[in-house]
């Protein structure tokens, strides 16, 4: 079977570095899976998301001088929801959950303004002091 950029094929992850994992593919060569395009979500450690020995599917991505680019997350890719602005859209807050937010916010704000105040009098020497 050949290898062209755009399919996707099963590999077996033969090696895991800390900036990507090699995945042998079904022709026997290797390629390369970066940090970068192991999963949707941000990946600290890879070890988190692949062993070795594990068998995945990947989609190959680019093929220059030998070395062959591959991709885990654009096999299966999940596209968020987006706004009219092209930001991710967001899941509207129940209007219960908004009013304890806003709550405590405001409980929050009221004792850090009590403190602030008590602090700012402290130093002046008490209230109306010069």
């Amino acid at each position: 079977m050949s290898i062209d950029v755009g399919n996707i094929v099963e590999g077996k992850v033969t090696g895991i570095t800390n900036f990507g994992a090699f995945v042998e593919l079904s022709n026997g060569k290797t390629g390369l899976v970066h940090i970068s395009e192991v999963a949707d979500a941000y990946v600290k450690d890879i070890k988190d998301f692949l062993n070795e020995n594990d068998v995945v599917k990947v989609k190959v991505i680019n093929m220059s001088e030998g070395k062959i680019g591959l991709s885990i997350k654009q096999v299966n890719p999940t596209k968020p929801a987006r706004d009219r602005r092209g930001g991710p859209r967001r899941k509207a807050a129940s209007p219960v959950d908004f009013e304890e937010r806003l709550s405590r916010f405001m409980k929050d704000s009221d004792e850090r303004q009590t403190a602030l105040k008590k602090s700012q009098d402290s130093k002046r020497g008490g209230r109306g002091a010069r």
